[in-house]
């Protein structure tokens, strides 16, 4: 019998058909978040789950008694939602899906950079509710990015390729992360290292989150963070939304402490703060970084191979735990 794969939700469909044609693979049609409850039970009925970021496997699931389930196939690069150290334990394997989605992810980075300085947002909004009385010289202007400087808080593959893109718009690029990138790799984006956030926050005419979530990072946009950078300033966030502490922001957004802000992701999502959707400065997308087709395509695939390689007893290429 092949082995039983669950995916808690839907996937493209070429990549359900790829996985249906080598699994027993059951698949939530409401495709909807799977509670603990059900992750739990799912512990001693499959052989694999493949979950997403909507999905926390915390220690008291990773840990329940006889598990059948003997790798995690996780869907997206991020991994913050499983328990690693409790995988481990339990003798689960967990693997994710890197570089596949660096592309789509740093092209919707640029679009909420665009969006926010040309306040793009504001005009949509304004043309459909039958509110524009037409072109007119000072009618909701912006700011160009031309000569501006880009702050990348973490320079990983997805801050980088938006570092080359943002270089086509006339930006300079600047970054700060925990290792700093090889002289190559600076030289060929033509990249300053920053040695604090606190720097570069204040030398940033955009400051865009590239780093991962979890404890470490939560909350590191914060009010004392957001006071240092200019009130031009425009916060870009496609990282995790446990980056940037709302309340903060939200504060700074209205006081004016900064321009706009640009966000992909948020602290409680699929909820987002209602103060959030009342500022008129703040460009908010329901988490669509790696939303194209054939990114998403691809991160199936990739979750394929690992789940191939397991079940053919070899070591998956991008295990994680």
């Amino acid at each position: 019998m092949p082995p039983k794969i669950l995916l808690t939700r839907r996937w493209p469909d070429a990549v359900e058909a790829h996985l249906r044609q080598r699994y027993d693979v059951t698949v939530d049609p409401a495709d909807r978040p799977l509670s603990a409850a059900e992750l739990t039970e799912a512990m001693g009925r499959y052989d694999a789950i493949c979950p997403t970021v909507t999905d926390r496997v915390g220690a008291a699931i990773l840990a329940v008694p006889d598990a059948r389930v003997r790798i995690l196939g996780n869907f997206g690069a991020g991994f913050e939602h499983i328990d690693l150290e409790a995988a481990k334990a339990a003798g689960i394997v967990v693997t994710n899906t890197p570089d596949v989605l660096t592309d789509a992810t740093a092209d919707l980075a640029i679009l909420l950079m665009l969006m926010a300085s040309r306040r793009a947002g504001e005009g949509e909004r304004e043309l459909r509710a039958g509110q524009w009385t037409g072109w007119r010289p000072t009618h909701l202007l912006g700011q160009g990015l031309a000569g501006k400087r880009l702050g990348l808080v973490g320079f990983g593959r997805i801050a980088q390729a938006t570092a080359a893109r943002a270089r086509a718009f006339g930006l300079s690029i600047a970054y700060h992360s925990r290792r700093r990138a090889d002289v190559g790799v600076e030289a060929a984006l033509d990249a300053t290292h920053v040695d604090s956030l606190e720097e570069l926050a204040a030398t940033s005419d955009v400051l865009s989150l590239h780093c991962p979530g979890g404890p470490a990072t939560r909350h590191l946009v914060n009010a004392t963070l957001l006071a240092r950078m200019k009130p031009t300033a425009i916060l870009v966030n496609t990282a995790r939304g446990t980056v940037v502490n709302e309340g903060d922001l939200i504060a700074a957004l209205s006081s004016g402490a900064i321009a706009a802000a640009g966000l992909d992701v948020f602290e409680g999502e699929p909820a987002v703060n209602p103060g959030l959707i009342a500022l008129p400065n703040a460009v908010l997308l329901p988490h669509l970084g790696s939303a194209t087709l054939e990114t998403r395509t691809a991160m199936g695939m990739r979750v394929a191979a690992n789940l191939d390689r397991f079940f053919a007893g070899e070591v998956p290429h991008d295990r994680v735990a």
